[in-house]
């Protein structure tokens, strides 16, 4: 059986579910090596597995857990739960190890493998290559325990209610969320029900749109990728704030009170202006990524505060926050990491956050994210048939080059590859709209040409 040479990216190993690598094949060797790596102690290690609502994910799943019990540990299996739950439930079980099967914002037909440590933080880079040895390792060669040392596989049936609990518990002496309305959107995914359950018990009145998976649905038309469904809920339902999670409910978008998106820099400019205010923003300081709006770091920086940008992808966030010994970060895309509550991003207990700000200054969202202003900027994804690096192709970094000398000190310029899809994300920044669009459809269309499907 071939592998690809790298099967980790930027948040674990996604595919087409079903082919390589997103096989029961590798599945099942990805819970055989975790178990082995956890093993080591001497003593039996426990993991627990959790997943959305796809279609392929009860496969996954029943692979993974083989994989753990043959190598001789027990597997605990928390069903659909968001992906912060499983983060949760690793460190307060405690377990050796958490596994998430989802592909977060995907479509349907995509599934993945996210890992966690016992402390509830993503693996390492070296920890996740440990794993990828011991996929590859022949499996004539794998210890197989037998009899009594065999795993064990048993259900979690109270994994839900668990993170509900955690949820509900978040800010201490907090404000009940009474006589607030709001639309929330599960996109179909892990937390369309624990999510309303929540902001009920709250006490808010919650009108709900894709909470009803069905394999197929999870993010489609739906969610944090396409609020477009719950910016139109929010204006029908007159609601107070709109919640779009994605699929395993680990980033979040809102809709404010006019129907309009605020996104992931906005939400943290609001958190960071509260937690300023209270005193709990530890250093003065917001860990974001190259990506995010240079007016959160102005907004910050007026404030008395300062960003700490980080690379794209959350777990270059929480390692930074780590090292910093920061509390507070997240992307533009809706990521938000709030260290005081959880190890790593939860969409649900930021909106959670967000909508004490609102019910305690007795203030609407469409004035709360005044907070920031935003520079005008571009974002494009180009599809590319090959991942070359750009530097390596000069009519790309011609015309980067040239849009940058035109921006000067004024605005940025960002191309990166993804590193969970075949594209290439360009940003253009600036302080005029017209031009950082047709700077950003410049870049854009030298990309296409060169590198395009």
């Amino acid at each position: 059986m071939s592998t690809p040479r790298r099967l980790f990216g930027t948040d674990g190993i996604r595919g087409l579910a079903n082919a390589e690598p997103m096989t029961p094949e590798i599945a099942l060797r990805v819970g055989r090596a975790v178990a082995e790596l956890c093993q080591r102690a001497g003593r039996r290690a426990r993991v627990v597995i959790g997943r959305d609502t796809r279609l392929s994910g009860p496969m996954l799943e029943s692979a993974l857990a083989a994989g753990i019990a043959a190598a001789g540990a027990d597997a605990l299996l928390a069903g659909v739960l968001p992906t912060p739950g499983v983060a949760l439930l690793t460190r307060t079980l405690p377990a050796d190890a958490g596994v998430v099967v989802s592909a977060s914002h995907n479509p349907f037909a995509d599934n993945g493998i996210k890992l966690f440590g016992g402390d509830g933080f993503k693996l390492a880079d070296a920890l996740e290559d440990e794993v990828e040895r011991g996929v590859r390792r022949d499996a004539a060669n794998a210890a197989r325990p037998t009899a009594a040392a065999i795993g064990t596989i048993c259900r979690l049936d109270d994994a839900e209610e668990r993170y509900a609990t955690a949820l509900r518990e978040i800010v201490d002496g907090a404000s009940p969320l009474s006589g607030l309305a709001v639309a929330l959107d599960g996109a179909n995914g892990a937390a369309y029900r624990v999510a309303p359950r929540v902001l009920a018990a709250l006490g808010a009145r919650v009108v709900t749109v894709g909470v009803e998976p069905d394999g197929v649905n999870i993010n489609a038309g739906c969610g944090a990728v396409h609020p477009e469904r719950l910016q139109a809920e929010v204006r029908a339902a007159q609601a107070t704030v709109g919640i779009a999670l994605d699929g395993d409910a680990d980033r979040v978008i809102l809709v404010d009170d006019r129907g309009e998106v605020v996104d992931g820099d906005e939400i943290l400019a609001m958190l960071a202006d509260d937690m300023l205010a209270r005193g709990t923003l530890r250093q003065g300081t917001v860990v974001a990524t190259v990506m995010s709006n240079l007016g959160l770091e102005i907004a910050l920086r007026a404030r008395g505060a300062q960003l700490v940008r980080a690379n794209v992808g959350d777990r270059y966030v929480v390692e930074a926050m780590r090292r910093g010994g920061y509390n507070l970060g997240g992307e533009q895309s809706g990521p938000v990491v709030l260290h005081d509550h959880g190890p790593t991003r939860d969409g649900v207990a930021a909106a959670r956050h967000v909508l004490r700000v609102v019910r305690e200054r007795q203030r609407p969202l469409s004035e709360l994210r005044r907070v920031m202003t935003k520079l005008p900027q571009a974002l494009i994804n180009v599809p590319v048939a090959r991942r070359q690096e750009l530097d390596d192709v000069p009519q790309v970094c011609q015309v980067i080059g040239d849009v940058r000398a035109a921006l000067g000190a004024r605005g940025r310029v960002l191309v990166r590859h993804s590193g969970t899809e075949p594209l290439v994300r360009v940003m253009v920044e600036g302080d005029d709209d017209a031009r950082v669009r047709q700077y950003a459809e410049e870049i854009a269309g030298a990309i296409r040409e060169a590198l395009g499907t």
